[in-house]
């Protein structure tokens, strides 16, 4: 049967610094990179052999996904890069502390801005110290502004569609390093999780999530490795 298993990247320096970062590049902390090799070191532990790997064209994705790899001793699996899978973008909120967020705007109107389903936050102004009109990974891209979970489900599936269930359906193993929010939108969709209720599902850092497939792609079971 096949098995799909998502890891969110290991603990990044922002998120250390608690500020909002969305497809800014920040790097992993040393924790993250240890959390990284930690969920590689027990992938291998439980028998999980992927074949195939996915993850965002984000640092901290990338090198949580090599550094499991690593772990594992299969660095030598084709990895395949994709910006549909990168963070949520926080749009005008990137780069803020979050917590001097809350005071400026309010607790209320931050959660609304963090977890509604259809609410994106302001726009990233132009001439913004965040603007990635030129980072070459973006050639061509339409770089959102801001984007809403809503927003982000609506690229992350059409690529899941297009490139990861192909696999799924070939038998493959898959293992998917990504975010909070693009790694949300596949747990939405793949445990049938309303709109209301997926506001409150929080992925952990580095705890690789594992679904059992059936043949149509329904989740038969889904779980925390660290709990099997």
């Amino acid at each position: 049967m096949p098995q799909l298993i998502l890891i969110r990247h290991g603990q990044s320096q922002w998120n250390l610094e608690n500020r909002f970062t969305g497809w800014w590049d920040v790097d992993v902390t040393e924790k993250g990179a240890a959390e990284a090799w930690a969920a590689g070191e027990l992938m291998k532990e439980k028998g999980i052999a992927p074949d195939n790997c996915f993850t965002s064209v984000q640092t901290r994705a990338i090198k949580t996904l090599n550094l499991a790899l690593e772990a594992m001793g299969r660095l030598w699996l084709p990895v395949t890069k994709d910006w549909r899978l990168n963070e949520r973008h926080y749009g005008g909120l990137t780069g803020l502390d979050k917590a001097e967020t809350a005071a400026k705007h309010g607790d209320e109107q931050v959660h609304v801005w963090r977890r509604s389903f259809d609410v994106p936050p302001p726009p990233l102004e132009a001439g913004s110290p965040y603007d990635l009109s030129s980072d070459a990974r973006y050639a061509g891209i339409a770089i959102p502004a801001t984007e809403s979970l809503k927003d982000t489900i609506a690229r992350v599936l059409p690529y899941y569609d297009e490139a990861i269930a192909p696999q799924l359906k070939a038998g493959k193993t898959v293992l998917i390093s990504a975010h909070g929010n693009s790694l949300r939108a596949l747990v939405k969709h793949l445990s049938g999780i309303s709109d209301e209720e997926i506001t409150g599902l929080e992925i952990p850092t580095g705890q690789p999530i594992v679904y059992e497939l059936d043949d149509a792609l329904a989740a038969r079971e889904r779980y925390y490795l660290s709990e099997r």
